[in-house]
């Protein structure tokens, strides 16, 4: 079907030679051929999920004018759609991003939203219904969204919607960047009983790169501009004195761009109307970030034939089993083995290698099972 009857166009945006304009299809005149591209671009004008109330368009073009001028060198070819403008009602908006997604996820192309509230994660999750895929959700957020007894969906609670749905393909749930003081102990107990992983912000400041391996393991990332804090980034719907430095949160987002796995990430809960020309320009710079992700990935991902891996076994005393590593000769990245049933449908087999790194090949040589091997044992069985 034909994406353009959901998009508006955008205002001619004016560009440098070698930039990063010089590389994206705009929805200006006509709508782009994106089909042809490696990455999709759109905005959604929709905060209903954090007000009843519609509310002045968010400034999305401030950011596009940003990206659409950092320098540029490479082949990679990206399409701008325009803006989803949102509909008679949430819901009217949900069904559009959805179907959005599932075209754009059938071809294989990297989608990459600018929102909006938070709960069109939602909807993007939605739109991976009919490729009937296990998906591994990731949120980068100062808290879990989970436990809201709000009732109507938010940008608050759109988790506990997304648990309940039916069909449920969720494998894997992971937040990046939690704060104590906004985590109750139901939600940790209900995260620990989920085999859901989380990584609190203090751990992630300590060592940004813990963040790697979850990220390449994620299909749809969605992140909360509010998860940076406020001396940073001052233009989300809520704002606070911790969390994430702007270079943290960059690195970040080139890990998931350089993840062979995800293909959906969306920037979400920027407040209405204008936004200030540094919070525009950090915006920009994530996006920016994402795509030299994109531009590098190395599709290492250990499928099929692992003669680009090096095997390493580590014998588990306890249990007499051995744990099987295996590192890319290309880029050093590490996977772990999980046993699971030969009975289980086959659609899990792409959760048999899971992403880790070299501190849990440690963990093991000093005879622990690392806490990612248990919880995906535990899920495939």
């Amino acid at each position: 079907m034909s994406l353009e009857i959901y998009f508006k166009s955008i205002l001619p945006i004016e560009f440098s030679k070698n930039s990063i304009g010089s590389i994206v299809d705009s929805h200006v005149n006509s709508f782009p051929e994106w089909e042809s591209s490696d990455i999709v671009f759109l905005s959604v004008n929709e905060n209903r999920g954090f007000s009843s109330q519609k509310k002045n368009e968010i400034d999305h073009y401030t950011i596009r004018n940003k990206l659409y001028n950092f320098m540029w060198e490479g082949s990679l070819t990206i399409s701008d759609l325009g803006i989803l403008d949102a509909g008679s009602t949430l819901k009217d908006t949900y069904a559009a991003l959805k179907e959005i997604t599932f075209e754009i996820q059938k071809k294989s192309k990297l989608l990459v939203l600018l929102g909006g509230s938070q709960d069109l994660t939602f909807a993007n999750y939605l739109g991976y219904e009919r490729l009937e895929q296990p998906i591994n959700l990731t949120c980068i957020d100062h808290s879990f969204d989970v436990v809201d007894k709000e009732q109507d969906i938010s940008h608050k609670n759109y988790i506990n919607h997304l648990l309940v749905h039916s069909p449920n393909n969720l494998f894997n749930f992971s937040i990046l960047g939690c704060q104590q003081y906004y985590v109750g102990p139901d939600d940790l107990r209900f995260f620990d009983e989920l085999f859901f992983d989380y990584v609190r912000l203090g751990e992630l400041q300590n060592a940004i790169s813990k963040s790697e391996p979850i990220l390449r393991n994620t299909d749809l990332l969605s992140v909360d501009l509010s998860s940076l804090r406020n001396s940073e980034f001052k233009n989300s719907i809520s704002n606070h004195p911790n969390g994430f430095f702007g270079n943290e949160m960059c690195q970040m987002i080139k890990y998931a761009g350089l993840s062979d796995k995800v293909s959906s990430v969306g920037f979400y809960n920027l407040k209405s109307d204008d936004i200030s020309e540094v919070d525009s320009e950090l915006v920009a710079q994530l996006i920016f970030f994402l795509v030299m992700g994109f531009s590098q990935r190395k599709n290492d991902f250990p499928a099929g034939s692992k003669k680009e891996l090096i095997k390493y076994f580590v014998y588990h005393e306890d249990s007499n089993h051995n744990l099987i590593f295996h590192k890319s000769k290309m880029t050093d990245r590490w996977w772990l083995e999980v046993p699971y049933p030969p009975t289980k449908d086959f659609k899990f087999e792409r959760h048999h290698l899971i992403p880790c790194n070299y501190e849990d090949y440690k963990i093991a040589q000093n005879g622990v099972i690392p806490d990612l091997w248990w919880k995906t044992y535990r899920k495939l069985n």
